[in-house]
């Protein structure tokens, strides 16, 4: 008996560009490929019970960021338009060149604050994933982990607890905690405390 498929070719193409578009791109600081990220947070959004728009924007989720000429209207004719609003609505700046780190980061709390459960599903695995890897390099590199990042320690901090908030505002939900005891214990390692 044929079992039904968890998925459709959209996203293998999906995986396909991502593979293809983040080739040369590394964790910031690292050697580590940047597409092991976005696969784990597609990984995430499918445990916690996301469709497959939500797999696809997971695994696309910095492509408008992070692609030199990476446009919205491609991802809207390839995977549709929920994709395509969901790729945008995960983007804290699509523009070139960028606004300000801080201003940035507030604008996208903002957003998250009033977002619909299914985008932020896909928010809180990526910041859920973030966070540890920060959090296992803090370990490993100590508090120079920090100059990776715009906004240095105390930047960095301060966005990973605001964005620990802003997820649960009007949604409990197991994957929002996640994010909120993350940044929990990174405040602590970095303050030399245990968790």
């Amino acid at each position: 008996m044929d079992q039904p498929s968890c998925y459709g070719e959209r996203l293998d193409a999906a995986v396909a560009l991502a593979l293809g578009d983040f080739r040369n791109i590394v964790r910031k600081g690292t050697t580590v490929p940047y597409v092991t990220h976005l696969f784990a947070v597609m990984s995430l959004v499918g445990e916690y019970g996301g469709d497959e728009d939500q797999l696809i924007a997971a695994v696309l989720h910095d492509w408008l960021e992070d692609v030199p000429g990476a446009r919205l209207e491609v991802l809207e004719a390839r995977f549709g338009p929920r994709v395509a609003a969901f790729v945008a609505g995960l983007s804290d700046s699509v523009g070139h060149p960028k606004p300000p780190w801080r201003a940035r980061k507030e604008h996208y709390l903002a957003h998250l604050r009033g977002a619909p459960p299914d985008l932020k599903l896909i928010s809180a695995a990526d910041k859920v994933h973030n966070c540890g890897s920060i959090r296992r390099d803090l370990a490993e590199v100590g508090p120079a982990v920090f100059g990776r990042f715009t906004g240095g320690r105390e930047g960095t901090l301060w966005y990973y607890e605001a964005l620990g908030e802003a997820l649960s505002c009007e949604w409990p939900h197991p994957l929002a905690g996640r994010v909120v005891a993350e940044a929990r214990a990174l405040r602590q390692e970095a303050e030399g405390r245990l968790p």
